[in-house]
């Protein structure tokens, strides 16, 4: 259900909004989900407290992250708020870490933890050398950004499995006539 391939925790984290300018899926209906999630990533192991609240708070971290790297890709600049509520987030204490003798390691925290990790990851990104590799991908309905690390800079999808394979099959079809059945 979920997509992590992005190259970043953050807009892996605005990926669970699906196709935003044509029907609008949100991944995260509840706060059930935004837990899954949040374990999914590997951002925490377990999820003990995870209500509307937090889940509004997620939300709004994820919108604000998405506006900005948007903003980035079209040379605008950050909306104040937006900017604002990143950083606030950001400063907030990260998930722990904890190796046990087995060498396994336990990653524990809360959702607002969860949420610092995923500002900083949108800080680190938005701020840093790879700053200018964020894109959007090339098809038509889809929304989502990722950063190309592709040496020549070339990579043209969000994900090559889904995005990549259905624009070469549309490509396919309008080059042989043919319609999608």
């Amino acid at each position: 259900m979920w997509a992590f391939a992005s190259g970043n925790l953050a807009l892996d984290f605005t990926w669970t909004v699906r196709a935003r300018t044509t029907y609008a899926r949100d991944q995260l209906p509840d706060p059930a989900a935004l837990a899954d999630w949040f374990v999914a990533a590997g951002v925490l192991d377990t999820v003990s407290t995870c209500g509307a609240t937090e889940l509004a708070r997620a939300k709004a971290v994820r919108e604000a992250a998405y506006r900005m790297a948007l903003a980035l890709t079209r040379g605008e600049p950050f909306d104040a708020a937006d900017l604002a509520l990143v950083n606030r987030t950001a400063r907030g204490a990260l998930p722990g870490v904890r190796l046990h003798p087995d060498a396994t390691m336990v990653r524990t925290g809360d959702v607002d933890a969860a949420l610092a990790a995923i500002a900083r990851a949108a800080v680190e990104l938005l701020g840093g050398p790879d700053r200018d590799r964020i894109k959007k991908c090339e098809r038509e309905d889809c929304t989502r950004l990722y950063v190309d690390t592709s040496r020549a800079r070339s990579r043209r999808w969000c994900d090559m499995t889904v995005c990549g394979n259905r624009a070469k099959s549309a490509a396919f079809r309008a080059r042989r006539g043919t319609s999608p059945d």
